[in-house]
């Protein structure tokens, strides 16, 4: 029973990372325009979805409770109306940011006359493993969807039911703006062996082993030191077998 159940989460995360790889290269050609239509439109329906939002939450405060967190981790784990906006607000920000998708900076000319430099350019497939807070849902999706990637978001099993009905929200704001619902994928099995799978899927989800090392150091760095004890402060580091 366990081996057939590996088995389904291993083909339910495969179809996760295929679906994904596919609105990755629509998401990749899309244009300012769209994807902040997409986030306005995620706030929007955030906002008009308040009262289930918070009507999913209450489900997972009250299993909360039943399994024993603690008021520390309730209180990360609750909606309320502040919130919701709060997170309305944030995708809105986002909106407002400049497209970095493009933006060419190191702009040199070579002896030939050529120009020569770098462009940024979507990475692809996000993969964000986190947990708690519910609001990291939208967060998360806001700012992939902002630079041109798809995203897999496997949030913590305590909010399973708010982060559903957050992703029900980006998905209308997705399609809405007439951008792939799969852009955004939130997982949706409690299944700690969908972690597991999630970190292999090299196919599907990209992890680049050659990354900027310096880059990659100072990100870690701070997300450990800017501040110790918050629920996103870094809790474990994986380096990569070509780097290590």
């Amino acid at each position: 029973m366990a081996k057939e159940q590996a088995l389904d989460v291993q083909a339910y995360m495969e179809a996760l990372g295929e679906r994904a790889r596919a609105a990755a290269r629509r998401m990749a050609g899309a244009g300012t325009a769209a994807k902040n239509a997409a986030l306005e439109a995620i706030a929007a329906r955030l906002l008009n979805e308040q009262e289930n939002l918070l009507a999913e939450n209450a489900r997972d405060l009250d299993a909360g409770r039943k399994g024993g967190l603690d008021a520390a981790l309730l209180d990360r784990l609750e909606l309320n109306a502040e919130r919701i906006a709060g997170m309305a607000e944030g995708l809105r920000q986002i909106a407002m940011l400049p497209d970095p998708v493009g933006e060419v900076s190191d702009l040199a000319c070579r002896p030939s006359g050529i120009q020569v430099g770098r462009m940024r350019v979507p990475l692809g497939v996000i993969g964000i493993i986190y947990e708690s807070r519910p609001n990291v849902t939208a967060d998360a999706a806001g700012l992939c969807l902002k630079a041109g990637n798809a995203t897999i978001l496997r949030g913590g099993s305590e909010a399973l039911h708010s982060n559903q009905a957050i992703a029900r929200c980006i998905h209308a704001g997705l399609q809405a703006a007439g951008l792939p619902v799969d852009a955004v994928q939130v997982v949706e099995t409690t299944d700690r062996a969908a972690v597991g799978e999630l970190v292999r899927m090299k196919r599907y989800v990209d992890i680049d082993d050659a990354a900027d090392e310096a880059m990659a150091i100072e990100i870690a760095y701070n997300a450990k030191t800017h501040r110790y004890g918050v629920c996103n402060a870094m809790e474990s580091l994986l380096i990569a077998r070509a780097i290590a």
